[in-house]
């Protein structure tokens, strides 16, 4: 009796001792409870109080896996924006590589061309608006495009101005850049340009090329660095003008085609001189089977006081000296132009300028003298001499930048032009430009 008093006894003290070492937090099994109240371990006070320290219990686990619930929830919520968060900003990374720039430029011409009318002759006095917007981006370390449209009367590759007439008319907008330009890490400064470009050639006057002319085709350009004030750069490419020009096959051997190549150093002779120098060759493949068909103007070559049959080889040599350690910067320019392909003895042409800065006032001033046939008369300037070959003359200009990308300016061209007018040779040509330009 005694015996199982004590058994009694032990399995009693070993249910309260189980039932007071239970942590208040963890789950106590109701079965167990139910086992020692059925036994007699416990009483019904006991039972009652275990009973509700096991809902207690119950509850806070519940509330405890709710909690839990919610915050993987939380977590993969998150996880998920962050994810859509990167996938976002991975397409729109471009942006942040991405620059826009553009200019709008407003114009008052002036063209008085003599021995013509006034009256539906070639002289001019208009209104004149150009508006260009490029985006430039980093596709990655090695490899830049750029895009870029610009008005335009027409397609003409020497203007983006656009009259200012038509009854409020719609302008035209152009495509006017569209290319890739790779530059691998490997080879510095090195670049492979293909597309619908900027000159990739240095043009230190615009004899040769309108500066608004972009060539279409693959170019390289590259610089080398010779010490710490010098460097060697040069450009060689390879341009299409026009398919199938001489009319007997699709290959490449019967397109008009424009090859280039320039070489030239900076260097510094003090520290308050510099110099470039340079010479390019441009090769004209075809062109003797470039010939007008159309009204269309350039439809060739040989346009703007060429003669018809005129071919083309230009070679060039320019030079540019900047001037230092002056009460103003001064630069003295020019350049020397031989047709070696002209079919006439008025093969050359030059050009000699100066530019400084005084009071704030950009100035710029170059007399030159081109031969009929020295250059090819779709490209060359379009403002000189209403931008026909055969003239001589002076180009001044002068601008004042009147606050942050606000600029005003006026250009002058006082030019004898043999043909501009079509009623006589060596004709008075000057043109009056007055701008205010914007740009962003």
């Amino acid at each position: 009796m005694r015996l199982a008093s004590t058994k009694t006894a032990a399995i009693l003290c070993g249910g309260l001792l189980l039932a007071v070492s239970v942590p208040a937090s963890a789950a106590v099994d109701a079965k167990l409870l139910d086992m020692l109240k059925a036994n007699g371990q416990i009483t019904a006070a006991q039972y009652t109080e275990l009973q509700t320290e096991l809902a207690k219990d119950q509850k806070e686990k519940q509330i405890a896996q709710q909690a839990q619930q919610e915050t993987n929830e939380q977590i993969a919520a998150t996880a998920k924006k962050t994810d859509a968060l990167s996938s976002f900003d991975q397409k729109l990374a471009w942006a942040a590589k991405t620059q826009f720039k553009g200019d709008v430029r407003f114009r008052q011409e002036t063209v008085k061309i003599q021995g013509e009318s006034n009256n539906g002759g070639r002289d001019k006095d208009r209104q004149r608006i150009r508006a260009r917007l490029g985006a430039y981006t980093e596709i990655n370390s090695q490899v830049d495009t750029g895009i870029r449209i610009a008005t335009g009367s027409s397609d003409d590759a020497r203007s983006t101005n656009q009259d200012q007439d038509n009854y409020f008319d719609k302008k035209s907008i152009w495509l006017d850049l569209g290319y890739i330009d790779y530059h691998p890490d490997q080879i510095k400064n090195l670049h492979v340009i293909g597309g619908k470009m900027l000159q990739p050639w240095v043009n230190m006057g615009d004899v040769i090329w309108d500066s608004d002319i972009n060539p279409e085709g693959l170019a390289v350009t590259y610089k080398y660095p010779l010490g710490s004030s010098a460097e060697l750069f040069g450009s060689l490419g390879n341009y299409n003008l026009k398919d199938n020009v001489d009319g007997d096959g699709v290959q490449f051997r019967h397109d008009l085609r424009l090859t280039s190549g320039q070489l030239g150093t900076r260097f510094s002779v003090t520290d308050n001189l510099k110099m470039t120098l340079g010479g390019s060759v441009y090769a004209y493949q075809n062109d003797k089977d470039s010939r007008c068909t159309t009204t269309t103007t350039p439809c060739a070559l040989a346009v703007n006081g060429n003669s018809a049959d005129n071919q083309f080889r230009l070679y060039e040599g320019f030079a540019q000296a900047d001037i230092g350690g002056l009460a103003v910067p001064l630069a003295f320019y020019g350049q020397y132009v031989k047709n070696n392909d002209a079919v006439t003895d008025q093969d050359t042409a030059w050009l000699l300028g100066a530019k400084s800065k005084v009071f704030g006032f950009n100035l710029d001033y170059n007399y030159r003298d081109i031969q009929r046939n020295a250059v090819v008369g779709a490209f060359t300037d379009s403002d000189f001499a209403n931008g026909t070959t055969g003239s001589r003359g002076h180009k001044l200009k002068v601008s004042y930048d009147i606050d942050k990308n606000f600029a005003l300016g006026a250009t002058y061209f006082l030019t004898k032009a043999d043909y501009a007018s079509r009623t006589q040779r060596d004709a008075n040509t000057n043109t009056l430009q007055l701008d205010a330009e914007a740009k962003f």
